[in-house]
């Protein structure tokens, strides 16, 4: 059987307000995208054209990580909930995210911000695609501090 460490999701505690693993993970894993884009575009000639817009691409991931994961939440999981009170979908100190939602609000973004700028979706999905892994990991490492997503009970 896996032991699991009994970590405290709250990382600091300031008055009412709490600052929890589980965002310092995203932030980490934003951050973490970043610096990947930055190298990327250095790179990569053919990226190039992305270069001033580094840091609106991923304003737009990161929009679309958060409205997503928690839409995608509140519907795939918690549907009865947002049909009788709409507004726990504004509701995020009780938690959940979705990856599912997460995943199609960024592809919703990255449709958008490809529009905006005249270019093709897939063109701009290519050169994102390589940030997701560290966005994930980070994610996996806030879901495992909160004790979340272990599965069920295999039989021996």
């Amino acid at each position: 059987m896996l032991m699991y460490p009994e970590i405290d999701p709250i990382a600091l505690q300031l008055g009412p307000i709490a600052i929890r693993w589980y965002g310092l993970t995203y932030l980490a894993g934003f951050t973490a995208a970043y610096f990947l884009l930055r190298y990327r575009l250095r790179t990569r000639p053919s990226m190039q054209w992305l270069q001033p817009y580094a840091d609106d691409v991923l304003f737009y991931m990161a929009l679309g990580v958060v409205i997503g994961g928690r839409v995608g939440y509140m519907v795939f999981y918690q549907p009865m909930q947002l049909l009788h009170e709409p507004l726990s979908l504004f509701y995020v100190w009780q938690g959940g995210m979705s990856f599912h939602g997460g995943f199609l609000g960024v592809c919703t973004a990255i449709f958008f911000f490809a529009r905006k700028h005249r270019r093709r979706f897939l063109e701009l999905a290519d050169i994102i695609a390589p940030l997701a892994p560290l966005g994930l990991g980070c994610g996996r490492i806030g879901n495992f501090i909160n004790g979340e997503l272990w599965g069920r009970l295999a039989d021996p």
